[in-house]
């Protein structure tokens, strides 16, 4: 018997009776991080790393969560599980489950450039190995962080001297604090969307340093407007084209996502500047983590799957593919994210509920 198969529900281990991110409602799940598309509300217990904790609750609500640290043994029926740390996103894990002295490890969502937000990408040892492949093709290689954060402030100092808003259209939970965390807060003042924002309370309390950040609709409604002119605005891509950017006038835009890799993304996306930047692995990122694992066996799943595995294939590894298609079905292409819920924007203060949901946008 296989340690994890695939059932209708998502992945199964039949020692422990368990799902790993199961996209339908199971009695026990398993997640390897609090992004939507792999934490879903209907669970009957979960099981998380502790630094998802504040996450899950802002967007599942009082469900019964055991959070555990990194590396922490637990039996799960007749399966050894852990969590270790995928480098994803806060808190994010890869999940590695032992039966009868075989592991297997699911990476979930990964990525190996360095990040301050969360804590970083470990190898797994493993004789099978799950690895996602959204970025499976050789095209997809990310510049170093610096060169990229340098670009990024080069444009909003361009802007700040113009007296333009720079509007930055990033995923609410993980991008956005990467970017708050790795710009230079000495250019101007640095206001975000009420969605963003109520997220980066989660990472405050998880002990994340972020640089101050005001939320728009809330104190920077009445700040000075000179100082707003010079604003580096972080928003969610469903505030795009909406009545809550008429606050910023004749700002400069852009997008961060690993797709701006592609031409034509940027021209699509209507934006002035693209950024490529991913909290996925790039496609030398892949190949490293899935030679470090050292597993005999790899399965790719979502994005490239198929591409990864014939290339796998040819270096002499025994490669497949999951059939995932009603996950990738309701989560595919950039992986769209369920709003967040609005009790949740409600008790995070008025400020944060007027500001808007978080409405679909780009994990990747």
């Amino acid at each position: 018997m296989a340690v994890l198969e695939l059932r209708p529900a998502g992945l199964y281990c039949p020692a422990g009776d368990f799902y790993i991110d199961p996209w339908r409602p199971v009695d026990r799940a398993v997640l390897t991080h609090a992004h939507a598309d792999h934490a879903r509300r209907g669970h009957g217990h979960y099981l998380a790393q502790r630094d998802a904790l504040g996450v899950l609750r802002t967007r599942l609500g009082p469900v019964a969560i055991d959070a555990v640290g990194y590396g922490e043994a637990t039996v799960v029926g007749q399966a050894r599980v852990s969590l270790h740390p995928a480098g994803h996103v806060l808190g994010s894990a890869q999940v590695r489950v032992e039966v009868g002295g075989e592991v297997w490890v699911v990476t979930g969502d990964y990525k190996l450039d360095p990040d301050p937000t969360c804590t970083p990408f470990e190898p797994v040892r493993a004789h099978v190995l799950i690895t996602e492949s959204t970025f499976g093709l050789p095209i997809y290689r990310w510049a170093p962080p610096v060169r990229l954060f340098a670009e990024i402030d080069e444009w909003w100092r361009g802007n700040a001297a113009l007296g333009r808003p720079s509007i930055v259209y990033a995923y609410a939970f993980g991008k956005a604090q990467r970017i708050l965390a790795g710009v230079d807060a000495s250019i101007g003042p640095i206001v975000c969307h009420g969605a963003v924002e109520l997220l980066n309370r989660c990472y405050r309390d998880a002990g994340v340093a972020l640089p101050p950040t005001q939320v728009a609709g809330g104190p920077a409604r009445n700040a000075d407007r000179a100082a707003l002119a010079q604003a580096l605005v972080v928003a969610p891509p469903s505030a795009q084209s909406t009545p809550w950017l008429r606050r910023f006038p004749e700002a400069g835009d852009a997008f961060a996502s690993g797709w701006m890799q592609v031409r034509g993304a940027r021209r699509r996306r209507s934006v002035d500047r693209g950024f490529v930047m991913s909290d996925h692995a790039d496609w030398p990122g892949l190949l490293r983590a899935i030679e470090a694992s050292g597993a005999s066996r790899v399965y790719a799943t979502h994005g490239y799957a198929a591409a990864l595995a014939r290339y796998l294939c040819g270096r002499g590894l025994d490669a497949r593919t999951f059939d995932t298609g009603e996950f990738d079905a309701q989560y595919g292409g950039e992986q769209e994210e369920p709003a967040l819920p609005q009790d949740a924007l409600a008790a995070a203060g008025p400020a944060a509920a007027t500001a808007g949901l978080d409405g679909p946008s780009a994990d990747a």
